[in-house]
Formats: C-alpha cells, structure tokens, sequence
C-alpha cells in the first residue's frame, strides 16, 4: 500500500485524535442535513455513517445513539446563541437589531436548523418538543421578552410594542425566510447567498427601526 492511498483511506475504528473532530463534524453536518430534510424516523443512523464514509459503530461510539446525536446537532447551532444572550442579560445591549443580527446569523450559517426545528419541535409529536421546550427555548426565545422590556425600560424600545409579541415578531422575521426558502428562491426569487442574506438583514433592521426602536 503507497503513501497516497494511506492518506486516502478513512480509520474503520477509532481514528487518531488530530482526525476525531474532523470526523465529529462530519457526522454532524451529514445527520443535520438529514434530520432536516427527511424527519428524525426517517433517518438511520446507518445511512448517516454510510454517507460519510464510516462504519456505524463509529457514530454510536461517539454519540451513543440517534436521540442523542439529534441533540447534539440542534445543541451544536443553537449554544453560540444561549451564549450571546447570556451576555445580553448581564448588561449587552439587546436592541431588536442586535437579536436579530444573532438570529440571522445562526441560520445563515445552518440552513437546514430552521427545516429541523419546524420538524422536530413546533410540529406536533415533533422528537425534541419536550427536549426543546425545558432545555432549549428557556435559554433562546423564552428569554427575549424580559430582554426587550428592559430595552423598553431604558426607553430604547417603543412603549406600544409588547415585549412578548416583539420577541415572537422578530423570530418569525428572522427565522421564517429560511423554512420558506424551498419556495422564496424559484418563486419570489429571493437569493440566500451572501449578498442575499445582507439585504435581508438590512430589510429586517429597516423594518424593526420603523416599528419598534425609538
């Protein structure tokens, strides 16, 4: 066997610890895909280790199972922004704009998150609703409306907007384009590249400063 074709071939067991991460995201970016395009029982844990390229037992080493891994991937996009909005809560400025920009971001960079959490949590017998709704949401958007009436207290937020409306307002500005995006591009030819997603996030801002920020 030459050199070439040992860099080639993929460790059939547990690999060296400079290729696990790798691997790691591989796993996850292939199962996010899935999850999101075919439903949580629709997807094999097999199918996800064939598409990348190792034996399943691999993904259950790392993973342990199928309702773990799916935690891992919605965890894996979602913890920069527990993160950000922790920071909110202990004095950042959490402008409409601000939550906006973060939420944008986050589905920029995972598509595919909005298609999962439209499956796999708002829709009914969704597999994380319950994982979700005491794990997840507490942290995310169950957490904006105590932000946004501080905004409002400091009077950088309109006293007509109700906080909880506002929160749930600028995720659905935020979050909805990327669940319609099957439909936005071919029939109201909205792009969702770079460019794109930019003149997005200046609409949204327009519109939040129009309606919501003094």
């Amino acid at each position: 066997m030459n050199q070439n074709t040992q860099t080639k071939e993929r460790p059939r067991g547990r690999p060296v610890d400079a290729d696990q991460q790798d691997l790691k995201t591989a796993i996850l970016d292939t199962a996010e895909g899935f999850f999101a395009d075919n439903g949580y029982a629709a997807t094999s844990i097999r199918r996800i280790a064939e598409q990348v390229g190792v034996n399943p037992a691999l993904v259950h080493y790392y993973f342990g199972n199928k309702k773990v891994l799916l935690q891992t991937v919605m965890e894996r996009s979602l913890q920069p922004m527990v993160q950000a909005i922790a920071t909110m809560k202990n004095g950042r400025e959490a402008s409409p704009e601000v939550i906006a920009e973060l939420l944008l971001s986050m589905a920029a960079r995972h598509p595919n998150i909005p298609h999962l959490l439209t499956r796999e949590v708002l829709l009914p017998g969704g597999e994380m609703q319950q994982y979700f709704t005491e794990n997840i949401a507490p942290h995310l958007g169950g957490a904006l409306p105590a932000l946004l009436s501080r905004e409002q207290s400091a009077g950088r937020l309109r006293k007509s907007s109700d906080p909880a409306i506002s929160a749930l307002l600028i995720l659905g500005m935020c979050v909805f384009p990327f669940i319609a995006r099957t439909l936005a591009e071919p029939v109201l030819g909205v792009n969702f590249d770079d460019d794109g997603i930019e003149i997005l996030k200046q609409q949204i801002a327009e519109l939040l400063k129009r309606g919501m920020i003094l």
